[in-house]
């Protein structure tokens, strides 16, 4: 297969209308990310694409969710976890959700195509969604309907990566016994957070042991911690931003310029593992001014080119729209929080911390089963 240097941007302002209504789940989000990478001319660079989605259809959404569930998600429920306050219905709602599974589809299809080395659905990464229900502000699971395409489409290994704070479980269970599909989530504990999985001992089901592979980080874990935890393999990747510390759903301490590290990271090994295969969405994020847009056009950034410098200046044009659609919210003027404090990777060590301890659980729950050796930080 013959790649091209470009990246596929793909977006409709129509995507906004996922819209839970009064709820953490705002697409401003979106929109303001947008905007940002657009005033930094991010989105006008050389060699990006601009992709206008389609809806997924019927077989597209019934390869991943039960035809009843569908229904109900077409009919505006109550039932299969609609009607909730975590999942209200909405004006619109199958239509607007299954826009999103179609966008991420499309990233997956550039890519799968070689029309684009990277591309990125910023509006996607519901990964709670399971194929009878709803669940976690996800209606319909857009990255597992990416994978199943490609799948389809004759891929043979394919690793989901999953940096949002939330373990990414509607995934892992969709393909939790294909061995085909490697699942590696870094989230916050599931002893103290949503949805409660995610435990290291969670690897792979029959026929596909060692397939999943769950980094459950204690609260409180800053930057370095963090990084120390992050190893990617190959990639599909779910960069939710609510890991930030500011998040108000969650309780992990990370900057922004450690979620651009990650970023840089996964890049890399796209780089290195997979001839810079690279497909990307966005996910959680609930700081909505103040984190996510700049940590999303730091993605963005990567994905279609050079990194923006962290120290960038925010346009007056951003940060006027910014106030503008959420007064009160504090709007910041650069791409830095000032973090990223040093940090090593990995290591055995005599006098193990609480992050050393969820790393280690995890390599000796994952790696022999892969034939590694969870003591050996070489592998």
């Amino acid at each position: 297969m013959t790649l091209l240097a470009g990246a596929a941007v793909v977006w409709t302002e129509e995507l906004l209308r996922y819209d839970l209504g009064d709820h953490p789940l705002d697409p401003v989000r979106v929109e303001l990310t947008m905007a940002l990478a657009g005033d930094l001319g991010v989105l006008s660079r050389p060699g990006v694409a601009m992709v206008r989605p389609d809806p997924a259809d019927e077989p597209t959404l019934a390869r991943i969710h039960e035809p009843r569930y569908i229904e109900a998600v077409r009919a505006g429920g109550p039932g299969f976890g609609l009607d909730t306050p975590d999942n209200p219905v909405f004006p619109g709602m199958h239509e607007a959700s299954a826009l999103v599974v179609g966008a991420t589809v499309a990233a997956a299809e550039e890519v799968w195509s070689g029309r684009a080395r990277r591309a990125v659905n910023i509006s996607g990464g519901l990964h709670h969604a399971m194929p009878d229900r709803a669940s976690g502000f996800c209606v319909y699971n857009d990255p597992a309907a990416a994978i199943a395409r490609l799948l389809d489409r004759g891929a043979e290994r394919i690793a989901y990566v999953d940096v949002d704070v939330h373990h990414g479980d509607g995934v892992q269970e969709i393909f939790y016994g294909d061995p085909r599909v490697l699942t590696v989530s870094l989230h916050e504990t599931p002893l103290a957070l949503f949805p409660g999985t995610g435990f290291p001992d969670e690897t792979g089901g029959p026929g596909a042991e060692g397939s999943a592979v769950n980094v459950a980080l204690p609260p409180g874990t800053t930057d370095a911690g963090w990084l120390r935890a992050f190893r990617p393999h190959i990639l599909f990747s779910q960069c939710g931003a609510d890991t930030h510390r500011l998040d108000p759903l969650a309780d992990l301490r990370l900057t922004v310029d450690a979620q651009r590290a990650s970023y840089l990271a996964m890049r890399d090994l796209a780089e290195e593992l997979c001839e810079g295969r690279w497909v990307v969405t966005g996910g959680g994020g609930y700081a909505l001014v103040e984190a996510v847009p700049r940590a999303w056009t730091h993605l963005l950034a990567i994905v279609t080119g050079e990194p923006l410098d962290p120290r960038t200046r925010i346009p007056d044009s951003w940060q006027n729209l910014a106030h503008r659609r959420r007064p009160t919210r504090e709007v910041p003027d650069s791409l830095t929080d000032g973090g990223l404090a040093p940090w090593q990777p990995w290591q055995p060590s005599g006098e193990p911390d609480a992050v050393d301890r969820a790393i280690m659980a995890t390599r000796k729950a994952a790696f022999p089963l892969s034939g590694l050796d969870p003591y050996d930080p070489r592998d």
